[in-house]
């Protein structure tokens, strides 16, 4: 199929000045992601299509949640590029944890280009009863709001 595109050139001189050729590997340029919380923990959905399973790494340090993945295109050799517009390469993705999520627990399963991370929120920074007494009074129970 051909179309005219008049503006072929001037985005393949873009390309050659900032350093992008066809048929060359490019930076993915972000991991789009989810994340919204259901009932006691959050749920980060990230998508990561064409993805080796293998080569995701997602782990917890110090408070920070890194997702890494990583994504290759066939070897340039004995390849004749027509077109090239999937990023191939390293993605990385990291977030700041709370106090309130319990890092102990955290799981993650990939399925059809998604990687979904289940984050529990910890048993600590769950809402709870609190007595309350004062003087003379009987003991009252206040349960917190929920969020």
């Amino acid at each position: 199929m051909l179309r005219f595109d008049p503006f072929h050139d001037i985005d393949t001189v873009a390309r050659q000045l900032l350093g992008e050729t066809v048929g060359t590997t490019r930076a993915p340029r972000f991991m789009p992601m989810d994340l919204f919380k259901a009932g006691d923990h959050y749920v980060l959905n990230a998508d990561l299509p064409g993805v080796d399973p293998g080569s995701i790494d997602v782990n917890v340090d110090n408070g920070t949640l890194t997702l890494q993945a990583r994504r290759s295109l066939p070897s340039d050799e004995h390849v004749q590029w027509v077109a090239s517009e999937r990023f191939a390469g390293s993605y990385m993705r990291q977030l700041s944890l709370s106090d309130g999520i319990d890092t102990d627990n955290i799981s993650a399963t990939y399925n059809d280009g998604v990687l979904s991370v289940t984050l529990p929120i910890a048993e600590k920074a769950q809402p709870r009863r609190i007595s309350i007494t004062g003087a003379g009074d009987s003991a009252k129970t206040i349960e917190a709001g929920k969020s």
